[in-house]
């Protein structure tokens, strides 16, 4: 299969360096290749291959078959550290994690009434093993702190618990919906034993990978509005990441008038100041 592969990009480059600019392939050939890219290392969850992870950057295949967890009794910290040793230790999230990098848990209060649930882990976040600590988790940090808590005070995790592969090994691309079908277990099992009043979640591929995928849910006609996650209070806003890449002082009120209501339903005074952030009148 790697031989298959590898000459496809061989004949790609070969035309783009012949001047050739665009490409006509029938849907067959692309479900195809994509089935082929997917199913590269089927081998790896099975413990079969490298041991230790993926070497090619390529996802390995992840089973149909979530985890099934039984989590043991015991206070919060005891049953969120046996969560998180399951989770570290999962063979499918470590066939599918880069050599030298790491599976990312979540991190925070265990008795958060808040739960920032993003969407994968990016290269910084696999290099720490922890979720949000690159730009966009600098990011989230600031508007914590700025809602009058502390990052300490909250709990962050992600829909995924590995930053999903691309054929080129750099770069982030959204996980498919098979991998947050088998991710999802972890991150129930998080919210379960967290117990938090509200759920935040940031950016579409965590509200999809929530609430269940719907190709006519957009994120400008979703976020500020709440939903429910077994049983616990949603509310969807924009990932940090876009208004780092959006940059404008409307996509940051935005983001801002969404804390706003989660401080309201949490009883957090909020002050005429804060109220006011980012105001453009």
């Amino acid at each position: 299969m790697r031989g298959a592969v590898e000459s496809i990009v061989d004949e790609l480059k070969r035309l783009k360096e012949s001047g050739v600019t665009r490409v006509y392939l029938e849907d067959a050939s692309v479900t195809g290749l994509k089935r082929a890219l997917h199913s590269r290392f089927v081998r790896a969850h099975t413990g079969e291959g490298s041991p230790s992870g993926n070497p090619d950057g390529l996802a390995a295949a992840v089973p149909l078959q979530p985890p099934q967890l039984a989590i043991p009794g015991g206070d919060k910290s005891t049953r969120l550290e046996w969560l998180r040793h399951r989770v570290l230790h999962c063979p499918v999230c470590n066939a599918n994690t880069r050599p030298g990098k790491k599976v990312v848990f979540g991190v925070g209060n265990v008795n958060a009434d808040v739960f920032f649930c993003g969407e994968a882990p990016g290269a910084d976040e696999e290099i720490q093993g922890e979720p949000f600590v690159g730009r966009a988790g600098q990011l989230l940090t600031r508007i914590i702190e700025t809602m009058g808590l502390a990052r300490a005070d909250v709990y962050i995790g992600n829909i995924m618990n590995w930053r999903p592969a691309t054929v080129s090994g750099h770069g982030n691309r959204p996980p498919t919906a098979e991998e947050m079908t088998y991710c999802l277990p972890y991150l129930k099992a998080q919210v379960e034993i967290v117990s938090p009043k509200i759920i935040v979640a940031l950016g579409g591929t965590a509200v999809n990978g929530l609430l269940g995928p719907d190709p006519s849910r957009r994120m400008g006609s979703t976020r500020g509005r709440w939903f429910e996650f077994e049983g616990t209070p949603l509310l969807a806003t924009y990932h940090p990441s876009y208004v780092l890449r959006n940059g404008s002082l409307s996509s940051k009120r935005l983001v801002w008038e969404d804390m706003l209501q989660v401080m309201e339903k949490l009883g957090i005074p909020i002050s005429e100041r804060q109220r006011n952030y980012f105001k453009t009148a």
